[in-house]
């Protein structure tokens, strides 16, 4: 069986593949955003095809990645992403307030992330959560709150990806739709928020993420 373990190119980023593919016969993998995370995984196509593939680890699989190309039979195979919206709020418009406020505020947002157990990723003045239930639950939390200064919408998982590193990516997808503590990670550290049956938190760090190992075997 053949183990397909490289990225040969992109069709959706490089004219060149994006040229040899216009009338290629295509075979689509599509991923959820877990199975996107990991480098080893078997796959089947729209053709109804398993596919191993076993990539380098830690390879950032992006959206139209092809692993497989035979220009004798113009047949391709190719990765597409299926990943969901991405509730990204913004604080750079408290980014000049005095410190106090600012991390007030900030505490705020925390309180009312980690109280609904959400993962969340912090990149510069934006906080990225991933869709974990209803849209509308999501954004009445946030408008519940009150939180003055910070603006907030859903954008497209894909649109948010460019602005990650291959880490981050992992722990904002890879965490949405499975058991997860509530956390806001910001660089490597993570804060846990735990409501005491008092109605008060705490918070602790660590610099671990709950994660999934990946074997060296595709089973």
């Amino acid at each position: 069986m053949k183990i397909y373990s490289e990225v040969l190119g992109n069709m959706r980023k490089s004219d060149e593949w994006k040229n040899r593919l216009a009338n290629a016969e295509i075979d689509e993998i599509f991923l959820d955003q877990w199975t996107a995370q990991k480098s080893r995984f078997l796959a089947k196509g729209l053709s109804g095809i398993e596919y191993p593939v076993a990539l380098a680890r830690h390879t950032h699989i992006v959206d139209g990645d092809v692993i497989d190309y035979d220009p004798e039979t113009n047949k391709a195979v190719v990765l597409r992403l299926e990943l969901s919206p991405v509730l990204v709020v913004d604080l750079s418009g408290i980014a000049e307030k005095d410190h106090d406020t600012i991390i007030r505020i900030s505490l705020e947002l925390g309180h009312a992330i980690g109280n609904q157990h959400w993962p969340a990723v912090v990149k510069g003045t934006k906080v990225y959560v991933p869709l974990t239930v209803d849209k509308k639950v999501m954004l009445s939390v946030l408008e519940t709150h009150h939180i003055p200064g910070i603006t907030f919408e859903f954008e497209k998982g894909l649109d948010v990806i460019p602005f990650l590193a291959p880490h981050e990516t992992r722990r904002l997808f890879g965490g949405a739709g499975h058991e997860s503590h509530s956390h806001i990670h910001e660089h490597d550290h993570i804060v846990h928020y735990h409501e005491h049956g008092d109605g008060h938190y705490h918070t602790h760090e660590n610099g671990e993420y709950p994660h999934e190992h990946e074997s060296d075997s595709i089973h």
